[in-house]
């Protein structure tokens, strides 16, 4: 399933959401695709979404989860990248 949350993370300023699939990257892959979602936007585990697409990814099929819940549904699909990961890699 491919979910979102909402936009509130700050950044380069604009606020973004964060993408996730709990199945796969593939099926995260493909969606972005669908919705020509630059692939610079792909962080690893999760694609950052701009406030101002937001209702348009909702509307592709997106389904709106919190921030918690988004985080335990990819942490549960063994999907995650956790932040020690990230650090750990060269």
């Amino acid at each position: 399933m491919i979910l979102i949350d909402p936009p509130t993370w700050p950044g380069w300023g604009r606020v973004w959401s964060h993408l996730v699939s709990d199945r796969s990257l593939a099926e995260l892959h493909t969606f972005a695709r669908r919705l020509e979602i630059p692939p610079r936007l792909f962080d690893e585990d999760h694609y950052d979404v701009p406030v101002e697409r937001y209702d348009e990814v909702v509307a592709a099929g997106a389904v709106e989860v919190s921030g918690g819940e988004l985080i335990r549904r990819l942490r549960d699909s063994g999907l995650r990248v956790t932040t020690a990961q990230r650090r750990a890699r060269p």
